[in-house]
């Protein structure tokens, strides 16, 4: 760990205005103590000071564990198919194999963007699809192929858990069998998707189960285990409870803890205005979380993870740019990436836009006071933007005036 001066979040937290039990855990968590399942449950119902103070503490320790830096990646999101035949009732992203809208890139088409990609800049491409019911085993071989034969510096961060487990069951092999070809084929990295919350009956619901809790964390592990580093991710706000997504870090900080693979974690609020799950049960599914929700899961995340997974991301995408930079000062120390094309969020009615320039990502971070770092995927720096300072950065400390009282 890094050793910084307290910041000025710290500096305004008057420790007497907070709960005790509050109180004992930010301690705790300032001198690098790892917070219990228990404990990031409580820091879910913080209110008031204890919710300021909450925010302010995960920004120290953000410092400590990363400096006075964010970093951003410039990266193009390419979802080769969006024919599904899962049906999973959070998701607007998927069509009927014959809806007017059903598209199924070709690899020509695939490598045609990625070639784009690099033209601009992007050091990784990120790859996924539906579960295609016509798809072979030998499509996803045969995308990695061609893409390294036409960009073998292109780092490809490619196939959600289920899309291995759909690969798998394609090809009649194990998922080691399977992720062992797609890493001699040039699979460089995995995001960590298709965890919405790891909880039985909460997935039940979600996905009918379709790809259980032990099939997740099985991929992931034998993933981790052939040293093919992943994310890890969550998605809140519908019908989980803060008790799940405690359950859900504590799980995520085990594999860690075992495996060492995840290179950061990803925060992903539900969106929910045109999905089936919210629009079918809109008196019993959340519409997505609030924005207090929003800091807290960051916030938490950075106490429970400490040490342990260093990079918190906070995704534009989902809460939008002022949240998104707030969110540096709140836990986050990673904006993600610039996309170029997003359109999962976008499908279920997000807001936020699918692109955004490096400039962008940069006057983002430096609106945090921070410095800009542009990485690549295993988070090694590529160019250095030195802060010139700002003044109109919402510190956390004032944060709870903006978001307290948002139910």
């Amino acid at each position: 760990m890094h050793s910084y001066s307290r910041n000025e979040a710290i500096e305004s937290i008057n420790w007497h205005h907070l709960s005790q039990d509050i109180a004992n855990i930010l301690r705790r968590s300032l001198d690098g103590k790892s917070i219990s399942e228990h404990e990031a449950e409580t820091l879910f119902y913080t209110q008031g000071a204890d919710y300021q103070a909450l925010l302010n503490v995960a920004d120290q320790v953000r410092q400590n564990h990363c400096g006075d830096t964010g970093s951003f990646i410039i990266t193009r999101n390419i979802n080769f198919t969006n024919v599904c035949y899962m049906g999973c009732k959070f998701c607007n992203f998927s069509k009927p194999i014959k809806d007017p809208e059903a598209e199924f890139l070709s690899i020509e088409e695939v490598v045609i963007r990625a070639r784009e990609a690099s033209e601009r800049g992007a050091t990784e491409v990120c790859i996924q699809g539906g579960l295609h019911p016509q798809i072979t085993a030998d499509y996803y071989r045969n995308l990695l192929l061609a893409i390294k034969a036409e960009l073998p510096e292109m780092h490809i961060h490619a196939f959600s858990p289920f899309e291995i487990w759909y690969g798998a069951k394609k090809a009649n092999v194990s998922y080691r069998e399977f992720l062992t070809e797609l890493k001699a084929c040039g699979l460089d990295t995995m995001p960590g998707t298709a965890a919405e919350i790891l909880d039985i009956e909460v997935r039940k619901e979600l996905t009918h189960n379709k790809l259980s809790t032990e099939a997740w964390v099985d991929i992931i592990r034998t993933a981790h285990d052939l040293d093919i580093n992943t994310t890890s991710t969550i998605m809140y706000g519908h019908i989980d409870t803060p008790k799940q997504w405690a359950e859900h870090l504590a799980l995520l900080r085990n594999i860690q803890r075992e495996t060492g693979g995840f290179t950061e974690f990803v925060p992903l609020g539900f969106v929910h205005y045109k999905t089936k799950l919210y629009n079918e049960n809109p008196t019993q599914v959340r519409p997505g979380p609030s924005r207090q929700e929003h800091f807290k899961m960051h916030a938490v995340a950075r106490l429970m993870f400490q040490g342990e997974i260093n990079n918190i991301q906070a995704s534009w995408v989902k809460m939008g740019h002022d949240v998104a930079t707030q969110m540096l000062r709140s836990g986050a120390n990673d904006l993600g990436g610039t996309l170029m094309n997003e359109s999962i969020s976008r499908s279920a009615g997000g807001e936020h836009g699918q692109e955004v320039f490096p400039e962008d990502m940069i006057n983002m971070i430096h609106e945090a006071r921070l410095n800009a770092i542009q990485r690549n995927t295993r988070y090694e720096a590529i160019r250095d933007y030195p802060s010139q300072g700002s003044s109109s950065l919402i510190l956390p400390s004032q944060e709870i005036l903006r978001v307290g009282a948002v139910a």
